[in-house]
């Protein structure tokens, strides 16, 4: 099978990578792929060895050795040694407004039939009175637990 993306590292680079393994404490994760790209260097001549062999040697998945040349390959040596950060942009479903609405409702006394407010009866009446389209218990819970609220 025809690799894709060969590393051929400088000697610079390869200088570069001797120093972060030996000196220094560096995340287990940075040194790992540091290795790896070592094993995986052509420029020197040495013989090439296969994905397997290098996760084998190294102690990683061969999806990681694979990974690891890629990113090299195509974004750089800072690229293949640090991890990604994806950032994340999420709305939050219960915003402050939301949050009051719950808090005066398990502060109000509970429905009738029942002794005290439940999670599950609070998100059925936050919904029920059209605060929020939808609500899972599990969420009040954490709300809740926020806002140190206790239904004891």
């Amino acid at each position: 099978m025809k690799r894709l993306y060969n590393v051929t590292l400088t000697e610079e680079e390869r200088q570069d990578l001797h120093k972060l393994i030996s000196v220094g404490q560096h995340p287990a994760q940075k040194l790992a792929h540091a290795r790896i790209l070592l094993k995986a260097d052509t420029a020197l001549g040495q013989p090439k060895l296969s994905d397997q062999a290098i996760a084998q040697a190294l102690e990683v998945s061969p999806a990681t050795v694979a990974r690891v040349r890629r990113r090299f390959v195509e974004a750089g040596l800072e690229a293949a040694l640090n991890p990604r950060f994806v950032e994340r942009h999420h709305v939050p479903k219960v915003d402050g407004e939301a949050e009051a609405h719950l808090v005066a409702l398990v502060c109000s006394p509970p429905p009738e039939g029942h002794a005290r407010w439940t999670l599950r009866l609070l998100a059925e009446k936050m919904v029920e009175l059209a605060y929020i389209d939808s609500l899972s218990h599990e969420l009040v819970r954490r709300v809740l637990k926020k806002m140190n609220l206790s239904l004891g």
